[in-house]
C-alpha cells in the first residue's frame, strides 16, 4: 500500500496507513517517529520516511502511544535493525514486551459483530498482521519527565483508559496534540465522523478513558492528530468536549 503523507505544520507530518496513523517529527536530518502502524504497514512506513527526505537510520527514537499491534507494528523492526530506541510510558513497557495484553478479544469482536463495519474491520486486521505477535524486546520508559530531547520536543501526557500506559504527545510550540486512541476522529467500526471515543469494547477501562478526554481537552492546541481518522483542525478542548458529549 502507499501511505498518504500530509504536512500539517513545519516539520510535522501525519501519515495515513491501513486504517491507522503515525506521525513524523523532523529536526534537520533527525526524526522522531510516533507510532508505526500495523505490521502490514512496513513498506508504507519506509516510503513515508523517504517522502519527507528521511530514512530509518535517521529515526532518533520511536515513541509509542500504546502497545497495540496497529501502532507497534514496526517498532521492533526498527529497534533490531537500526538500533532505534522505543520509548513508552512506564506502565506500557511490559505491555510492549507482551507480558500481558490489554486489547479487544475475539469474544469482544463476536459480541459486537452486529455493528456495521466490525466484521470487515476484523478481516482487515488479520490481513495486515494485526493478530500476529510482535513484542518489542527491549522497550524503554521515557528518559525524562516533561519535553523529550528529541526532534519535535514532544511532551508525553499520560492518558490511561484505552490501555493503562496510553500516552498522548503534546507539541506546545506547534499547537498540536497527537492523541493516539484516547481521542479519534473516525474508525472502520463506526459511521460517526469527527471527534469521538472508540467503541467501548476497545477500551481496557472505559471510565479512565472518559477521564483522559478531560486531560486532552486541557492541552493547548488547535490541531489534533488522532490514531484513527482524519486530522482535526480547531480547538482541541472543543474536540474533547464533543467526544464526551457523544458518549452520552
Amino acid at each position: 500500500m502507499q501511505a498518504e503523507v500530509r504536512q500539517v505544520a513545519d516539520d510535522v507530518h501525519v501519515v495515513h496507513g491501513h486504517h491507522t496513523n503515525w506521525v513524523i517529527l523532523k529536526d534537520g536530518d533527525a526524526v522522531t517517529l510516533v507510532d508505526t502502524g500495523y505490521p502490514g504497514d512496513r513498506q508504507g512506513l519506509l516510503e513515508s520516511l523517504a517522502a519527507v527526505d528521511s530514512s530509518p537510520a535517521a529515526v532518533t527514537a520511536v515513541l509509542i502511544t500504546h502497545a497495540h499491534n496497529d501502532h507497534l507494528g514496526s517498532a521492533e523492526y526498527l529497534r533490531a535493525t537500526h538500533g532505534t530506541p522505543v520509548h513508552l510510558h512506564p506502565a506500557e513497557v511490559p505491555h510492549a514486551r507482551r507480558e500481558f495484553l490489554q486489547q479487544a478479544t475475539i469474544g469482544d469482536v463476536v459480541r459486537n459483530a452486529w455493528r456495521p463495519g466490525v466484521l470487515p474491520w476484523a478481516m482487515h486486521v488479520i490481513r495486515v498482521g494485526g493478530t500476529e505477535n510482535h513484542p518489542v524486546t527491549a522497550p524503554e520508559p521515557f528518559p525524562v519527565e516533561g519535553p523529550l530531547d528529541l526532534p519535535g520536543r514532544p511532551v508525553p501526557v499520560h492518558t490511561p483508559g484505552h490501555t493503562d500506559g496510553h500516552c498522548a504527545y503534546h507539541l506546545p510550540e506547534a499547537g498540536i496534540v497527537i492523541s493516539g486512541d484516547a481521542l479519534v476522529t473516525g474508525h472502520a467500526t463506526t459511521r460517526v465522523q469527527g471527534p469521538q471515543l472508540l467503541l467501548d469494547f476497545f477500551h481496557h477501562e472505559r471510565a479512565q478513558a472518559l477521564t483522559s478526554l478531560g486531560l486532552i481537552g486541557g492541552l493547548d492546541g488547535d490541531i489534533l492528530l488522532p490514531g484513527h481518522g482524519p486530522v482535526h483542525r480547531g480547538p482541541v478542548r472543543a474536540a474533547a468536549e464533543q467526544a464526551l458529549e457523544r458518549t452520552a
